[in-house]
């Protein structure tokens, strides 16, 4: 592996840890820690470290020369995978609604299956601009019920809870709309290469 890919990895580790902070409160409630406001700062190291890697990775690979297939294929991997596991805790906590969530998981399998069949092709697909934009998109989305989650589970501002989640809603709608118009793309992509 890469110094890139190495950095990528580490969304692959980060993501399944924010799972299990985000619901220790859930899953662990005889915690000694009282309360679930320990794991706001812990959670937002985790997503603010997680985004870094995102945008250095390809920086690396590329100021390095060291861009590769393989790197192609698990940078967008490992994205959709941080991405699911976020909007996943928000949907157990009653954020997002789990429809919206199912039209985000079936987008990125239908990508992925696409991408290995093309890869049997020998063509890596990387990431696209739309798909680009979607991943802003959902991070805006992320961001917002990261903010709505922490002010409930500090008790504090708690007014602001109602203005941040429906925000999170609203650019969730929108970050779903992106993601059906993109695979769109892709589509039109996998079929003028494999035809």
């Amino acid at each position: 592996m890469t110094l890139a890919d190495k950095i990528t990895s580490l969304r692959i580790i980060l993501a399944p840890l924010f799972f299990i902070i985000y619901l220790a409160p859930v899953f662990f409630p005889a915690l000694p820690v009282n309360g679930s406001g320990w794991t706001v700062p812990v959670l937002w190291a985790l997503f603010i470290v997680s985004q870094i890697t995102d945008m250095i990775d390809g920086m690396v690979a590329r100021g390095r020369k060291e861009v590769s297939d393989f790197g192609k294929l698990f940078d967008p991997f490992a994205d959709t995978l941080a991405q699911i596991t976020f909007f996943l805790c928000f949907v157990i906590d009653g954020l997002l609604p789990v429809v919206l969530y199912l039209a985000v998981l079936y987008r990125e399998f239908c990508i992925l299956f696409m991408r290995n069949l093309m890869l049997r092709k020998g063509i890596a697909m990387g990431a696209r601009i739309g798909g680009k934009i979607k991943t802003v998109v959902y991070i805006l989305a992320e961001i917002a019920a990261l903010l709505a989650a922490s002010v409930n589970r500090l008790d504090f501002a708690v007014f602001l809870f109602p203005f941040f989640k429906t925000s999170a809603l609203i650019i969730f709608i929108l970050s779903v709309i992106l993601s059906i118009i993109s695979f769109f793309d892709y589509l039109s992509v996998y079929k003028g290469k494999t035809t």
